[in-house]
């Protein structure tokens, strides 16, 4: 506590009622919440056990676990809820799934699995060619972040697109049912319906968290709202964090005023500011404030720091998008060797990732390691998504789109037919693909075909029984072996070293899964369900970057992180601004975004635009940012376009002169 400040040490104190944090970028709010834990157990007496925290990331509900687990000594943080909304959800449907109606065992579907059954329904219900799934998916997803039910859906619809995706909601609602499936929407929408319709389990949770805390509160949709106001019910025992200028996820349902709506459910609420910054120099700072106050604010906040003024933010002109890639490298080689730095010190953002191509392209000419965010997740890889299906069929016998997936993978000889045969069985007779495989005759398919079908569902029927043990993760190893999936992949891959690749994220799923097991002392089948959750949580997480590699991201991938100096190029209208918000008037969450990217720097920042650009084949002259002119002028250090005197030439040839001689002395 006497590390805090304040105003953190008030919002750690505050226990009298639901409390607002209004954290500002820098501003230590995961010390306040993990302090606030601390304080509840060790001066207020409440159990650990009755106590959640929660958050939007897992790397996030581990860091925060990791520092509680610091501060509480001994058992004193046994049996404390630091997770993701989604882990939330789904300990509560699994807790409850008998009143849900759920087999044991049920599946949770991605978004790739979802579109996949939304395209095959469009096929088989209207005859159409399922090229509206993803469209539908997007629209069922955003209905359901809304807690909007597929009868209420189909009510409301008007027009023939709206009327074609309600009906399609309703279909896709009961063929998961079908299938003993939920999808990553449902797993905060169903603990809603669950609690508006079940008091008394209700009561059972309310009394089971007696205090909530929930990080990033400016990201919760109309259903994590919901969900948190039924847990902490009438007690208030409830401290939100939160930043509505750092609010940037509207597309994916985030719903930044439920920050106001905490005033109209709880008129009793207090509300703390977090305005001293502990990253950036006060001239980042004022940029920042400048820049934000252009926003209108239901809460007005001001960013502050004791780390000095700084150097000025750095606006550099580009004759096009080749120049603009290769004075950024230039600058970064330029800045390190007059700085004696590391290339881990700096970042570069941009809004959208077809901005990267051509820095990666200049970094690579000169040889400067990187290291690029939103890569492919190591879940999206293909032969992980092949062992995960066949886990998730070992768990749940009747995930038909894991059966789906995996029926020919390494090739069984399962033709097409055979498979459609199947599935016309099994929707006939309202039975999983599995079981059909054990049902079905040979008046349906040919007498090889069935073989073939029954063959895989005893071979599976037998892993199964096998892992049912202790030593579950052997049994699955051993079927990995069976199938001799290491020669599918030797037979699939371009090389020798690509199939090693391949098979080595293999071995470190199933390490993974063992390990899940073991730390978290759980069975396989809760093991593997862990494993598909997180899957489905941290496609958007990457690994830890090298320290000697210049960090490339989008401007939404760099939340929640700081570097010592930043570069945020393209700094034009149409692309920050993006397009898409000009022509429908929402600037407001672009110059969050870019809110966002200058909060990121901790010493120096600097901003790219490039005159000219190449779009579509055609060459279009570019205007600058709006967000430039926001800026408080004074601040701004002009470079490219005849903009640099004399004087700051030399001073910087000085510098690199001293850089230079600092190196080879």
């Amino acid at each position: 506590m006497t590390q805090l400040n304040p105003k953190q040490r008030e919002a750690v104190r505050y226990i009298d009622g639901p409390l607002l944090v209004l954290a500002g970028a820098g501003s230590g709010k995961t010390s306040v919440i993990t302090q606030k834990i601390a304080y509840l157990v060790d001066k207020c007496g409440i159990n650990s056990s009755n106590i959640a925290a929660v958050t939007f990331t897992n790397k996030a509900a581990r860091e925060m676990k990791e520092r509680v687990g610091k501060i509480l000594k001994g058992n004193a943080a046994e049996g404390l809820t630091v997770s993701t909304f989604h882990q939330l959800g789904l300990n509560i449907i699994r807790t409850e799934r008998k009143t849900l109606g759920l087999k044991s065992g049920f599946s949770i579907f991605d978004g790739t699995d979802s579109q996949t059954l939304i395209r095959d329904l469009l096929i088989q219900e209207h005859g159409a060619d399922g090229d509206q799934a993803q469209t539908i998916a997007q629209r069922i997803s955003s209905w359901k972040s809304d807690r909007i039910l597929p009868e209420e859906a189909v009510a409301a619809a008007t027009g023939p697109a709206d009327i074609l995706c309600a009906q399609a909601y309703t279909r896709y609602t009961k063929a998961l049912r079908a299938y003993n499936a939920l999808d990553f929407d449902d797993l905060i929408l169903l603990p809603t319906i669950l609690f508006e319709r079940h008091n008394d389990i209700l009561e059972k949770w309310q009394n089971k968290l007696r205090y909530l805390l929930v990080d990033e509160y400016q990201d919760t949709n109309s259903s994590q709202y919901l969900l948190v106001k039924q847990l902490i019910g009438l007690t208030g025992s409830l401290t939100v964090v939160g930043d509505d200028d750092q609010s940037i996820y509207s597309w994916r349902g985030a719903k930044p005023e439920n920050l106001a709506q905490l005033q109209e459910d709880y008129p009793k609420l207090n509300i703390i500011k977090l305005e001293q910054n502990y990253r950036s120099t006060s001239r980042i700072l004022k940029a920042a404030n400048t820049l934000i106050a252009n926003n209108a604010h239901i809460f007005d906040k001001k960013l502050w720091s004791e780390l000095g003024f700084g150097d000025p933010i750095r606006i550099i002109r580009c004759s096009d998008e080749n120049h603009e890639a290769d004075q950024v490298v230039a600058e970064i080689l330029d800045h390190k060797l007059r700085k004696r730095t590391k290339f881990g010190d700096y970042a570069v953002l941009y809004r959208g990732n077809h901005q990267s191509r051509l820095i990666e392209l200049a970094l690579q000419q000169q040889q400067v390691p990187y290291h690029m965010s939103g890569g492919t997740s190591f879940f999206a890889r293909n032969e992980v998504k092949d062992i995960m299906s066949y886990l998730r069929l070992v768990i749940n016998e009747n995930d038909d789109n894991a059966f789906l997936r995996v029926a020919n993978v390494p090739r069984r000889k399962l033709g097409t037919s055979s498979l459609e045969a199947l599935g016309d069985f099994a929707n006939k007779n309202h039975c999983s693909l599995t079981q059909a495989c054990a049902r079905i005759s040979s008046e349906q398919v040919s007498e090889a075909g069935r073989q073939r079908l029954q063959e895989f569902g005893r071979w599976m029927a037998s892993i199964r029984r096998n892992s049912e043990g202790d030593d579950g993760v052997s049994a699955i190893r051993q079927m990995i072996r069976d199938m001799d999936y290491e020669g599918w992949l030797n037979q699939l891959s371009s090389s020798e070293d690509v199939a090693q690749r391949r098979m080595s994220n293999v071995h470190f799923l199933v390490d993974s899964l063992q390990k899940v097991m073991s730390t978290e002392k759980v069975a396989l089948d809760e093991a593997i369900s862990r494993l598909v959750l997180r899957d489905l949580l941290e496609q958007q997480e990457e690994e830890d970057a090298s320290p000697e590699s210049v960090q490339l991201m989008t401007l939404h991938a760099s939340k929640g992180l700081e570097f010592p100096h930043v570069t945020i190029i393209g700094m034009e209208e149409k692309l920050l601004p993006h397009r898409a918000s000009i022509e429908e008037n929402s600037i407001d969450e672009e110059r969050r975004l870019a809110y966002v990217g200058i909060t990121r720097a901790r010493e120096t920042l600097s901003m790219t635009m490039a005159l000219k650009r190449r779009q579509f084949g055609d060459i279009i002259n570019c205007e600058p940012s709006r967000f430039i002119d926001e800026l408080p002028q004074d601040d701004l250090q002009w470079q490219g376009g005849g903009a640099e005197t004399q004087e700051d030439n030399q001073e910087r040839a000085q510098e690199t002169l001293s850089g230079l001689k600092n190196l080879f002395g």
